[in-house]
């Protein structure tokens, strides 16, 4: 039993593929679901990019801008760019960087709020606040319709409040001097209330009316959304067909002399990469498709109306996910070598890029991260497409980078499979 023993501690030792799998894989997706998934029940979450426009211009609306810019959740945006000196977004602009994807909301504060709650305090309901939202992702609109009652009422109870009282003197007659006084001393016990967003007080509540107003106005924003998951299952799995067909033949090839058969002709071992590679994509291609065609048979996804945008997604990422299993199948020397590093590095991908769950879930600096994998591009690609109804020439980022990793991934394993010769 004791040599057992050391023969399996020994043969652990060994094989690092091994221990990847069997220490580094587990804290790696320990660690990305915990930043993802144990941030949402403490204090911290994601900062949720918020487009503002200030119809108004007046006192109150100015002091709801800065409320809002002060809370740790959001990150704010008044300009038509990120630039501290671009043009202020109206409501047109504001509502195309959210169909577009730059935002996933914009809040509208319209003409006449100030002077409403001038006139008529918590009884002001309107007009109504616009937030233009895009339903893709629902916690950014819950979210920012809270913080907005909470901007409100801790940047303006005194404005509110003098609405209030000249509301209340047309019905009931002018307060007396005593009796501002009291409700003077009861503003900051409501404005520290509102601010831990505990309504604590015993005064009212605040009355701001909000519309929320889907922008995408997406006729099958079901069918839509189910495009997405079949995007990140669909891709992941590609990544792993890939790679165990490239890996497969190459490595079956080269134990079996094969190869070196091949390389004795004049196609060469660009030749038969080349070959392999262009196999490969064309049954990604393949693979993608008749997970989109069921897809759309059984869960309804609206493939039909998007196929220009579809083929050009799916050929360029079939192709990108080809050349990376060239990649990890020249790379590797073995086939447990090939399976352990490569079920790593694709699960942590998927993890990173949104395959597992969505990327708006993550802390800005993990949706950062999220953009260095194979996946992000894709699925956002995908997105583009079928949510976002985006024309080809939209595509152009997510065609580039992944045409870019084809070539450098192409590249790659043509240096590593000098070492077979040709």
């Amino acid at each position: 039993m004791g040599t057992l023993l050391r023969i399996g501690w020994t043969n652990l030792k060994r094989d690092r593929v091994a221990q990847a799998l069997t220490f580094l894989l587990p804290i790696v997706f320990f660690s990305i679901f915990a930043s993802v998934f144990g941030q949402q029940s403490g204090d911290r979450t994601p900062r949720i990019r918020v487009a503002v426009v200030d119809e108004d211009r007046s006192e109150l609306s100015r002091r709801v801008v800065e409320g809002l810019r002060k809370e740790d959740g959001l990150r704010l945006q008044t300009g038509t760019s990120a630039e501290p000196d671009s043009p202020s977004l109206d409501r047109q602009s504001a509502e195309k960087i959210v169909r577009t994807g730059d935002v996933p909301i914009a809040v509208v504060l319209p003409q006449g709020m100030g002077a409403a709650f001038a006139e008529r305090g918590f009884a002001a309901t309107e007009p109504k606040v616009q937030v233009l939202a895009d339903p893709s992702d629902p916690i950014a609109s819950n979210m920012v319709q809270g913080l907005l009652q909470k901007a409100v009422m801790t940047s303006a109870p005194d404005l509110m409040m003098a609405g209030g009282i000249k509301q209340f003197e047309k019905v009931g007659g002018a307060l007396t001097a005593q009796q501002r006084q009291a409700v003077a001393q009861w503003l900051p016990q409501l404005q520290a209330g509102a601010a831990r967003g505990d309504g604590a007080g015993s005064g009212p509540t605040m009355g701001l009316g909000i519309d929320v107003i889907d922008v995408m106005r997406s006729d099958d924003r079901r069918g839509s959304l189910i495009s997405f998951y079949a995007a990140g299952i669909g891709v992941m799995f590609l990544l792993f067909s890939s790679v165990g067909g490239a890996g497969g033949a190459l490595l079956d090839e080269a134990e079996s002399g094969t190869l070196e058969r091949l390389l004795s002709t004049n196609i060469g071992m660009g030749g038969v990469l080349v070959g392999k590679w262009l196999f490969l994509a064309l049954v990604g291609v393949a693979q993608l498709t008749v997970m989109f065609l069921w897809g759309r048979l059984v869960f309804d996804l609206p493939l039909f109306q998007h196929i220009p945008g579809f083929l050009v997604m799916t050929v360029i990422t079939a192709a990108a996910a080809a050349a990376l299993g060239m990649v990890l199948a020249t790379l590797a020397r073995t086939r447990a070598q090939l399976s352990g590093f490569s079920t790593i590095l694709i699960l942590t991908m998927s993890a990173l890029g949104g395959s597992m769950f969505p990327r708006f879930l993550m802390s800005e600096s993990m949706q950062k991260v999220g953009l260095l994998t194979f996946n992000a591009w894709a699925l956002d690609g995908y997105l583009k497409v079928f949510w976002r109804n985006a024309p080809l020439w939209q595509l152009w980022p997510q065609v580039l980078v992944l045409s870019t990793l084809t070539v450098m991934f192409l590249g790659t394993a043509r240096v590593l499979a000098r070492r077979w010769g040709g």
